[in-house]
């Protein structure tokens, strides 16, 4: 006969933790005790400052790898935060989800991450400059049309063609 219980509580530092332990009465050991450190997704979206649904999603379209779960509900590693990290810095620089899925597809496969993000690097700067000599050419305009002067549009040499 053998009896597994489970015991969760909340530790200070937002862990949830789980001590499962098994009581066979067959058994010399007696009790084993096993500690098993995970975090609910309330806490990873907390952690990483993001909305739950946004981990899900990201579940969902393969950037991050389904969660364990337990109870019906979903549990992380702490490795999941620095996944996270990843996910969002690569957004800011402008990365596809198909670029930042290949980013992170190097943990899995074994290519050294300089290789893929010096890949995407490349690809990625001509647009970036391209955006901000397109920003600089508004800049320009937007200083110029601060100084107009003119009655009506038919004379504003702002809107003749190539301006």
């Amino acid at each position: 006969m053998r009896l597994d219980c489970l015991w969760a509580s909340i530790a200070p530092v937002g862990w949830v933790t789980q001590l499962v332990f098994t009581l066979n009465p067959t058994s010399s050991q007696g009790v084993s005790f096993v500690e098993d450190r995970t975090l609910t997704i309330g806490q990873v979206a907390a952690r990483a400052g993001i909305n739950t649904s946004a981990i899900r999603y990201y579940e969902r379209v393969g950037l991050l790898p389904e969660a364990e779960r337990r109870g019906g509900q979903r549990r992380y590693g702490d490795e999941i935060i620095r996944r996270l990290a990843v996910i969002d810095v690569a957004k800011r620089a402008g990365f596809s989800l198909e670029d930042i899925r290949a980013l992170l597809a190097t943990d899995d496969d074994g290519t050294p991450a300089h290789e893929r993000i010096r890949e995407l690097s490349r690809r990625k700067l001509p647009e970036v400059e391209g955006l901000i000599r397109r920003a600089r050419a508004m800049e320009r305009w937007l200083t110029a049309a601060g100084g107009c002067n003119c009655k009506t549009l038919d004379v504003c040499r702002l809107f003749d063609a190539g301006q």
